[in-house]
């Protein structure tokens, strides 16, 4: 392909910041990639050659740094249906996607014995750009994954455990980069309807404008009032318009996004209420609500912009992002037992200004007489936010439980280095520093407001071994964190009880291994099988529903993950993942909703004639719902269809219907359970009950999809 230099420095006002980045002095080899999806073009270099084999995933042997880690392609996505946006995610093995609310609101996700609580420990970016929100109004870390457009994935670089240098806050248990394609083959649009006011429509196209330069935009409009008796309402309104320019060895783009949606919530009820049947004198379902006027709106803006450059001495990247971002949530989960009055509805409300970026330089050449590539790397983020949780009733503010002016700034800088010992065996050590500024200005009482700094050293050690008869080896150690909310780091006082309370530390520490095997010694056949550790110092979190931080034990959870990738015939995919999860607090008590398996198995069948189909079993297994085990959820399984005819061949147009049936078998299931104290109206007092929200029954979307 042919570069344009000049123009591309045009898209790039960073150019400075790589200039400086290359003067570093280090003299390197051409031909080695820094991301994800070219490590294997990295090892063609450095190392002997690699067979890449399939479609769907780059995960072939020699692929990776552990067994763990993957790249998942474009096409698989558009063969496996996806209930919501977030379940793009449940192509990451032994993740699965949940909802506890409307589904305007964040995933719940489950992966290696966590319950994400929307994302604490999973760190997800979008284009470069992260998801995860610190000293968020509802959730540490939460990642509203709802803005995604699933036909605009390109692929998702996916890893587990602390041990990549490239990742820090919220990657403890694993990290996932979702990346939008710069250009389409054909414009297209697509409409989308199914029962319960479900509707969607998506148009998409990418134009040449001039050499390489290409406008890609996308809109997308979504409604569904859901089977809630109380409809959803959810209206949601998506804008993507994305500029670049170059190649894989030079280019730049540029990004404009917008997203906003507004919905009703049917959040979770209690089990003694369904088993009632009735609720002040009339039926009530497990697609009832106990409080009707919960729900919220929310509304994601960003500009960002990338630049990269492959020359003689390595590879340079440089990105930048600014965002504006906004939360409005009403929620009531313990009904009438604070305030009888009036319910227990709150408000939890988040605005905020985001800017940050990172820049890295990785390089190939000798160390000790040994084949060696380096990277060095630098991340900045800030957050100017004011944050708030309030009382109210039928979302009126009655009165304001904390107010706060937050600016959090992290800075992480990174350096990591391959090297290859021998013929079949390769380290990767690296080291990546840490810190987080914390300042709080607290608009209700002064005594929380403060400022505090925490810093960490992350270290990282990988040994890759082979391969052998198509079989590799992998060892992985390392240490990660996630961030605490700032105002837990300079609270004094509970804002609702007026008690004393300790301040928390800034950042959480956890270290992990990891011993992995990954093999294609069977033809046409890719498995791996990881043994896992993770242990943390705290499982403490800030409460977003009290305005206070809940205090933990440390815990430590281990596991095994085995996958499955199997293609007899250029038509056929079958995928198995199955995980299993130990987690304990380490006094000996369970970790409340750390469930103990989930799996995934899905066939797919493509290009059959005009004919692809795909069949996935989902389940998500049960797992302690109090610290003694007295209560335990119980497991989900279902099963989704996605059946697609081509009608090129029948009506000479380039189009196609797409039939998508979720929970195929319609099973009863729950999508979240959880175990605690609320109290009804009319109740004596609190009654401790398991609560939970149902998945959606059997349901129904046609897609009718043309190509310009």
């Amino acid at each position: 392909m042919n570069e344009t230099r000049g123009r591309v420095g045009l898209l790039c006002p960073a150019v400075w910041l790589s200039a400086a980045l290359s003067s570093m002095g280090v003299h390197a080899q051409p031909g080695l990639k820094t991301d994800t999806s070219t490590v294997v073009e990295t090892q063609a270099s450095a190392l002997a050659p690699v067979t890449i084999t399939g479609r769907h995933y780059d995960n072939a042997v020699g692929s990776s740094d552990a067994a763990s880690q993957g790249v998942i392609r474009s096409d698989l996505l558009a063969n496996r249906p996806a209930l919501r946006p977030g379940e793009v995610l449940e192509f990451v093995p032994g993740l699965i996607v949940t909802q506890h609310s409307g589904d305007g609101k964040a995933n719940q996700y489950f992966l290696r014995g966590f319950n994400l609580d929307h994302g604490t420990d999973f760190a997800t970016s979008v284009d470069g750009m992260p998801v995860n929100m610190p000293t968020h109004a509802h959730g540490q870390g939460y990642s509203d994954l709802n803005f995604l457009i699933p036909e605009l994935v390109d692929r998702i670089d996916y890893r587990k455990g602390p041990y990549f240098a490239t990742h820090g806050d919220f990657a403890a248990a694993g990290a996932a980069d979702i990346l939008y394609k710069a250009r389409l083959d054909a414009p297209w649009a697509q409409i989308t309807v199914g029962p319960n006011g479900y509707r969607r429509g998506v148009a998409a196209g990418s134009v040449s404008l001039q050499d390489d330069l290409v406008l890609l935009g996308a809109v997308e409009w979504m409604g569904n009032n859901g089977p809630w008796t109380v409809p959803e309402g959810l209206h949601r309104q998506n804008a993507l318009l994305r500029l670049s320019q170059g190649t894989r060895e030079r280019g730049a783009t540029l990004s404009l996004m917008a997203y906003e949606a507004r919905w009703n919530a049917t959040d979770q009820v209690p089990q003694r209420l369904l088993e009632a049947g009735a609720y002040q004198g009339r039926p009530f379902g497990r697609f009832d609500a106990v409080d009707p006027s919960d729900g919220g709106n929310t509304s994601r803006y960003s500009l960002s912009g990338e630049w990269h450059e492959r020359d003689r001495t390595g590879e340079t990247r440089v990105s930048a992002y600014a965002m504006k971002y906004a939360l409005k949530l009403f929620s009531n989960f313990t009904y009438a037992m604070d305030r009888p009055a009036t319910g227990d509805q709150f408000s939890q409300q988040d605005d905020r200004n985001v800017f940050g970026g990172k820049a890295s330089r990785a390089w190939t050449h000798r160390l000790g007489g040994l084949d060696a590539r380096s990277e060095v790397g630098v991340q900045w983020r800030h957050d100017r936010i004011r944050v708030g949780l309030y009382d109210t009733q039928a979302r009126q503010v009655l009165t304001s439980t904390r107010v706060d002016d937050v600016r959090e700034t992290s800075l992480g800088v990174y350096g990591q280095s391959m090297v290859q010992l021998n013929p079949w065996l390769r380290s990767v050590v690296g080291l990546r520093g840490d810190t987080v500024r914390f300042g709080v200005n607290s608009l209700t009482l002064a005594a929380n407001s403060g400022n505090t700094r925490a810093s960490l050293l992350s270290p990282k050690f990988t040994l890759v071994a082979g391969p052998w008869a198509q079989t590799e080896f992998f060892f992985n150690t390392g240490r990660g964190f996630h961030s605490n909310d700032a105002r837990g780091t300079t609270a004094r006082i509970d804002p609702k009880t007026g008690d004393a309370v300790a301040a928390v530390p800034g950042l959480v520490a956890a270290r992990g291994w990891e011993l992995g095997v990954r093999t294609e010694a069977l033809a046409q056949l890719q498995s791996s099988l990881a043994f896992w550790r993770l242990s943390s110092n705290s499982e403490l979190v800030y409460v977003g529903d009290a305005g206070t931080t809940e205090a933990s034990a440390a815990s430590r959870r281990h596991g095994v993950e085995f996958n499955n990738r199997w293609t007899p015939t250029p038509h056929f995919l079958l995928d198995a993942d199955v995980a299993w999860t130990h987690a304990r607090f380490v006094n000996g008590e369970r970790i409340p909703n750390a469930v103990d398996s989930v799996a995934s198995i899905a066939a797919t069948v493509k290009d059959l004639g005009p004919w692809s189909a795909s069949l996935q079993w989902r389940y998500l297994g049960p797992g302690a719902l109090v610290e003694d085990n007295s209560v335990r959820s119980s497991s989900a399984s279902t099963f989704n269809l996605r059946v697609t005819r081509d009608l090129l061949a029948l009506t000479g147009q380039a189009a196609s219907v797409t039939v998508d049936v979720f929970n195929l078998f319609n099973r009863r299931v729950n999508d979240i359970q959880y175990a605690y104290a609320s109290q009804l109206p009319g109740e004596a007092g609190p009654v401790n009950d398991r609560v939970i929200h149902p998945a959606e029954p059997r349901s129904l979307r046609i897609t009718y999809r043309t190509r310009f």
